[in-house]
């Protein structure tokens, strides 16, 4: 038989290896892990769902009211910037900074959000919502410093400015639609000391962190007991009992996992 072509005899080898690898890769390594996975992490596996249909444990969810309003026998969870908050499809951070301190007209800034989750995450848990940089209303202690005057720019008339004044100069409120670019801006950091802990007022990158700090746990374990008629230690005993520990032993903080806690609570 006459030998075939040099450039055939080259396709048909790639083909052979296209078909080999195809099924090496394509069907027997993924049933092969599948399988492998099923046996030993069947839970993982299937996304780490939870039982009733409550959705995974990897992923965070919002215990709120149809108005936004934390339902107060939950432990709430952290902010979240994924879509509507928790929304998979959305994954995603704020992609604000820590420059981002004075508030726009389509949204306030950073420091504002920041300024405003602690103010209401300490009317929640009957504590001081008071943190530096933020004013005694909720809104970020920002100045534009001019040569005739000071302006608290993220406080609209009529409000009160946090300070009356500033290096001599007197503090106004912000007027609406009057453009304070010009102004050296000047962050007020205050006395207040932060008893609401970082996690409570911002967001994970991914927006889907399902858990918590165990500071923020315990600072909201009074009002859950109170609400549910429990004894305090019962609730502390399940923030333990739902508490993980570092990565590896020494990475990370330990954590709580929101949506694993508020189901034992419910006794599910």
């Amino acid at each position: 038989m006459e030998r075939l072509p040099g450039w055939l005899r080259q396709h048909l080898a790639a083909l052979r290896a296209v078909a080999v690898l195809t099924v090496l890769l394509g069907l027997i390594y993924p049933l092969v892990t599948t399988g492998v996975a099923q046996a030993l992490f069947d839970h993982h596996a299937n996304g780490s769902m939870v039982a009733s249909g409550h959705g995974s444990s990897l992923i965070g969810q919002s215990f709120t009211d149809a108005a936004g309003n934390p339902v107060r026998k939950y432990f709430q969870s952290r902010p979240s910037a994924a879509g509507d908050g928790y929304d998979p499809t959305s994954t995603s951070a704020s992609n604000l900074g820590p420059e981002d301190v004075i508030d726009t007209p389509d949204r306030p800034s950073l420091l504002t959000q920041v300024c405003t989750r602690s103010k209401a995450a300490g009317e929640l848990e009957g504590v001081s919502g008071a943190r530096p940089f933020c004013t005694p209303d909720g809104v970020g202690a920002v100045l534009k410093v001019f040569p005739a005057g000071a302006v608290s720019v993220n406080q609209a008339c009529p409000a009160t400015p946090f300070v009356t004044s500033y290096q001599g100069l007197k503090v106004e409120c912000a007027k609406p639609g009057q453009d304070y670019a010009a102004g050296r801006t000047v962050p007020i950091r205050g006395d207040a000391t932060a008893v609401v802990p970082a996690d409570a007022v911002t967001a994970s990158g991914s927006g889907l962190d399902p858990h918590i700090s165990v500071a923020y746990a315990r600072l909201q374990a009074p009002r859950v007991a109170r609400e549910r008629g429990l004894d305090p230690a019962r609730v502390e005993q399940l923030i333990q009992q739902h508490t993980t520990g570092r990565a590896l032993g020494f990475i990370g903080e330990p954590a709580v996992n929101v949506l694993e806690l508020n189901l034992a609570l419910d006794g599910r």
